[in-house]
């Protein structure tokens, strides 16, 4: 596989719900140690990148054996900062040190501790092979509940999400055998290619999917994930 492969963990430290959740312990180590560690064990990823707003953060990065950037200004590190600003930051560092760009970033969130190593390297794998295909493979898990029927309100006026779907003038009213099985991103892997964020995207319009069963989802969000998940594994 002759390319230049890296993972990027965004790692803040400004975490309202939990402060400083990313580095709070699960199972013995700082949280986002454990992406950290399943991006180390591929035999696909070249380097590791923690992208973070914190100096202690960054020291345990590179105690772990991960690369860092430069810490991220405060305008690109809050609650409601994009994805892609962080993106934009790594390749800038690149530039800066005049260092070749990478082919592909595998995105690894810091609240997934418990990745499979297997699954991890077979997403990277789906994903070199049809390359020429799509601009990103994402992770999904199958939902239950249909979207065709879900709605947000405005003005204390129920809207539908969706208002239209093939022949159908109300499909929030039609039984849910009518609509297509559906699918959540479930943030466990991102994969993409890295000449896409220049145009200010992370998925692009053609997105490889890649089904996960819900056994394997183990995001952590809030203390009650965390007791949970420390349970379950």
């Amino acid at each position: 596989m002759n390319l230049n492969i890296v993972a990027l963990i965004p790692a803040r430290s400004g975490s309202k719900g939990i402060p400083d959740k990313n580095i709070k312990l699960y199972k013995e180590l700082p949280l986002f140690v454990h992406s950290i560690n399943i991006a180390l064990k591929s035999k696909y990823i070249n380097d590791v990148y923690v992208s973070t707003d914190s100096e202690e953060y960054r020291n345990i990065a590179i105690e772990y054996g991960a690369n860092t950037t430069p810490l991220r200004p405060p305008e690109i590190s809050d609650d409601l900062s994009p994805d892609i600003d962080t993106f934009k930051f790594l390749i800038d560092t690149f530039e800066d040190n005049n260092e070749k760009k990478p082919d592909i970033i595998i995105h690894l969130r810091p609240t997934y501790p418990n990745r499979n190593i297997d699954i991890l390297n077979d997403t990277i794998e789906c994903f070199v092979k049809n390359m020429d295909k799509y601009d990103s493979l994402r992770t999904v898990s199958p939902i239950k509940k249909t979207p065709y029927k879900m709605y947000h309100i405005d003005n204390n006026i129920l809207i539908p999400i969706i208002s239209s779907y093939k022949k159908f003038k109300e499909p929030y009213n039609q039984p849910r055998q009518q609509f297509p099985d559906t699918y959540l991103h479930n943030g466990c892997i991102d994969i993409l290619k890295t000449n896409i964020i220049k145009y200010g995207l992370l998925s692009g319009k053609r997105i490889l999917p890649y089904i996960m069963k819900e056994d394997d989802i183990h995001d952590i969000d809030d203390l009650i994930d965390f007791e949970l998940s420390e349970k379950k594994v």
